[in-house]
């Protein structure tokens, strides 16, 4: 832990509510350029990967700004060397100052890794309070396989809640796109209610 912080618990993280977020995304150049602001975001942003990544989460306040930093995952290489991240906000102000990401090639223009644990931290936020105090001075589970845990499911992950989009509108265009073409190929066609299978 560095000089001057503290474990971070549910107890002292700052609170990063949905206007403060957005507000911070919508007027950061690095979190709103056309590459970043959807897919990138969104896959970044799910419970499902930072939940499962973040450790050793720490607080500093001073004064109106709370600093939070914690090591991050990365999600491909589980036993690479953690990323740091830190996040600074203005409580006073209830303004998100900034996220980085200290040690990834893509940290520069606003990464993945600092998107997750800045939802990381939003999400600790809507938690519902409880008496109990959990603390997130802990190894990541996702950093934990292979060396404390032999392997870990899908339904282990996040606590088997998957985060699938409520959108159809691609699967949809494309399953009328395959009808219009008459795919007789495709493996996904062949589910549908009203696909004809023509013998050729």
């Amino acid at each position: 832990m560095e000089q001057g912080f503290t474990k971070a618990s549910s107890a002292n993280l700052p609170r990063i509510d949905l206007i403060m977020l957005g507000t911070f995304l919508a007027s950061n150049k690095d979190f709103c350029s056309a590459e970043f602001r959807n897919v990138k975001t969104s896959m970044s942003a799910r419970a499902s990967y930072g939940d499962d990544a973040v450790s050793y989460v720490q607080v500093k306040r001073e004064g109106n700004l709370c600093t939070i930093k914690a090591k991050i995952c990365p999600e491909h290489k589980v036993h690479a060397k953690l990323y740091g991240v830190s996040l600074v906000v203005d409580e006073q102000e209830e303004t998100v100052k900034s996220v980085e990401c200290h040690d990834c090639v893509a940290s520069q223009g606003g990464c993945k890794h600092a998107m997750a644990f800045l939802m990381w931290v939003h999400r600790r936020s809507e938690d519902p309070s409880c008496t109990s105090i959990e603390c997130y001075w802990r190894k990541s589970k996702l950093s934990r396989v292979g060396s404390t845990l032999k392997y870990i499911t899908a339904t282990e992950l996040s606590k088997g809640s998957p985060s699938l989009p409520s959108d159809t509108e691609v699967f949809e265009k494309f399953v009328e796109e395959g009808k219009r073409r008459r795919l007789t190929d495709c493996e996904l066609m062949k589910y549908q209610k009203d696909y004809v299978w023509n013998v050729k």
